[in-house]
């Protein structure tokens, strides 16, 4: 009854977390937006680049002022709506949280720049779309669209893919530049390198962690880790070469973020456990993990 109790304010801290941090990302994402990304006229990339090249053209070509909360949102429509089938509800739902709010925020906030220097645009625009996004995913959230795919092929390929996506954003990147000048398009990539390394380099779902945990009570474990992780357990039995006592071993792979939370679970269930960490530097074969929920 305890460890219920204790498990659903957990549930509810998380929940709690997730929304703060999509609330901050969203501002962030969207004050850059109005400051960086409009000083320098650049095209992030994304759904938010899409978004800002349909308002830009449509604009610039037929004169029709567009919001920039109803393109995005429309365009985000058709990813959300697979994210709910092939990813998963809760992240999906914190997203699309994410999404709306700041698609209405970059049309309320009003155009402030910082600085009109390309390269530092650039760089320093860069760096806090980049940081938006790992605080988005930290919240399990994501500013929808391509992140979306990123995500997804992380889960089936199990390695990073956000380089993958930042060649779809060249794409759409060029298609800005034949539009509406190639130097813009240029400092955009810029932009956009800078954010897929920082998103690289901070956000940790993507490294992965080995978990060897020697307990003597490994049937009650075993299931809770995979009910908690989604991810496979190995049972291995052994045998205390000091006292001759019979042990369990269970072998898992979790993500860096997951880690502290996991071993939280374990000390509750199992105060007498015992945990070592092992960074892991590759992953060979195929290991189980079901959508996030």
């Amino acid at each position: 009854m305890v460890y219920a109790k204790t498990k659903e304010k957990e549930e509810w801290q998380k929940h709690v977390t997730s929304l703060i941090c999509v609330l901050i990302a969203s501002l962030i994402m969207s004050v850059n937006i109005k400051s960086f990304v409009r000083a320098g006229n650049l095209i992030p990339g994304g759904f938010t680049g899409l978004s800002l090249l349909i308002q830009r053209s449509t604009s610039v070509f037929w004169g029709i002022s567009l919001p920039y909360s109803i393109i995005n949102i429309a365009l985000n429509a058709l990813p959300a709506f697979i994210g709910f089938k092939m990813i998963g509800k809760k992240f999906t739902s914190y997203s699309v949280i994410m999404i709306i709010l700041n698609s209405f925020l970059v049309d309320m906030i009003p155009v402030t720049p910082i600085t009109y220097d390309p390269l530092l645009v650039s760089v320093f625009g860069g760096i806090l779309n980049g940081i938006a996004i790992v605080i988005a995913l930290y919240g399990k959230a994501s500013s929808g669209g391509t992140d979306f795919i990123a995500v997804y092929l992380s889960n089936k390929l199990k390695k990073p893919s956000w380089n993958f996506v930042f060649g779809i954003n060249v794409v759409i990147l060029l298609t800005a530049g034949m539009l509406f000048g190639f130097e813009e398009a240029m400092y955009s990539i810029i932009f956009q390198f800078v954010s897929t390394q920082i998103i690289e380099r901070f956000h940790q779902r993507d490294q992965k962690v080995t978990l060897f945990i020697v307990t003597n009570e490994p049937d009650h474990l075993e299931q809770e880790l995979m009910n908690y992780t989604h991810h496979g357990v190995t049972h291995i039995e052994g045998k205390g070469c000091y006292l001759k006592e019979n042990k369990a071993m269970l072998y898992t792979v979790v993500g860096a973020d997951e880690v502290k939370d996991v071993i939280h679970l374990v000390k509750e269930l199992d105060p007498q456990v015992f945990i070592n960490i092992v960074k892991s530097e590759g992953i060979t074969g195929r290991f189980y993990q079901e959508p996030i929920e």
